[in-house]
């Protein structure tokens, strides 16, 4: 079966305006690539989506004055109550309001998340992509971090509320703690929520000892990485914990997003990953996914340096759908950065962890 790569030309609208590190041309720039490298391999297929999410859907985990007010302010209405909605960083710089398009566009992201779910669900497609995806720290009622709708939140409760899903696994690849991701799901045992991020930056939460609450408890595995994080560091994380927890807890469905942001030539963060590392992050999930019949869903949208990130969202689809693409890179002995740092954090998380699971 083929892997969906599923887009929206609304994307182009998906934009902070001259000067902001999150700009729309990064959607361009991943499908002119693709096109280039993969655009002729029959395991994949190039799905253009001309659905925006409804009003119904966002409510999954947006409040309907929260929805009310993105959309009067993208439509280019000056609102005195705006900073109560959200965020500086989801401003255009230059003129400080919301931008026109920017709530539509959301809305075509969260789209092809929720279109990437039912794919799988309805075994249309092995896999499934959903390009602008991942945007993991949209609040209910407030938008930060370049976050305007939280599309991984709505399109997990879309699976577990359309196909009754019990276990659906998570995995935040993305160099910044997802906490609007974690929030919507930090009680709920029907999701495990695996969450690799740089330490000590944006937004400030994923510690080691958020953990869940209640019937939760156990089910949020924070992974606070120190800088410079490299390959090998990586994958003793899937080799000691992510790979043992996902055999104990058999997920439904697995949904990876995140990326190019910890990739080392990212221009705002500061974490190590190479192209290599990439490539191993997708091999690792697609052995997991051989625990839940294949049944993936990928979402993309993040990274801060131009040039390597349409080369990292290609390398990380590509081996997530067991295809060979390589890319020459010129890398610094880095490699081995942060393993003994990272195998004492494992250490410290699985004694935190043990009460709840078996595998560690």
């Amino acid at each position: 079966m083929k892997t969906a790569i599923i887009y929206s030309e609304e994307l182009k609208n998906y934009d902070f305006g001259a000067g902001h590190a999150f700009g729309s041309d990064r959607f361009e720039n991943f499908l002119k690539l693709f096109k280039e490298k993969l655009g002729n391999n029959k395991k994949f297929e190039l799905i253009k989506n001309n659905e925006l999410a409804t009003d119904e859907e966002l409510e999954l985990w947006h409040t309907k004055d929260y929805i009310r007010v993105l959309g009067a302010a993208s439509k280019g209405l000056v609102l005195a109550n705006l900073s109560r909605f959200i965020s500086q960083d989801n401003r255009d710089f230059r003129t400080g309001n919301f931008p026109k398009g920017v709530e539509k566009a959301a809305r075509a992201a969260v789209k092809n998340s929720i279109l990437a779910v039912d794919f799988v669900q309805q075994q249309r497609y092995e896999k499934a992509v959903g390009i602008g995806g991942g945007l993991h720290h949209a609040m209910p009622s407030y938008g930060e971090g370049f976050c305007v709708y939280n599309d991984v939140v709505i399109a997990v409760k879309h699976a577990i509320k359309k196909y009754g899903l019990e276990r659906v696994l998570i995995l935040d690849t993305d160099a910044h703690a997802g906490n609007g991701t974690s929030k919507a799901f930090y009680s709920d045992r029907k999701v495990l929520f695996i969450d690799l991020h740089q330490k000590g930056i944006y937004p400030g939460t994923g510690f080691i000892n958020e953990i869940g609450e209640k019937e939760g408890k156990g089910f949020t595995v924070n992974l606070p990485l120190e800088t410079g994080t490299s390959d090998r560091a990586y994958e003793l994380i899937f080799d000691e914990l992510i790979l043992p927890l996902t055999k104990e807890y058999r997920p439904q469905m697995i949904l990876r997003y995140g990326g190019s942001d910890p990739h080392f030539s990212d221009e705002l963060t500061s974490l190590g990953l190479t192209l290599d590392g990439f490539k191993m992050i997708g091999k690792k999930v697609k052995e997991m996914s051989k625990l839940c019949n294949n049944e993936v869903v990928d979402l993309i949208c993040s990274g801060y340096n131009p040039d390597i990130l349409p080369k990292v969202w290609l390398t990380l689809i590509a081996s997530e759908s067991g295809v060979e693409i390589e890319f020459e890179e010129l890398v610094p002995d880095i490699k081995n950065q942060g393993f003994s740092q990272t195998k004492n954090l494992i250490k410290k998380l699985k004694e935190n962890l043990k009460p709840y699971w078996k595998s560690i």
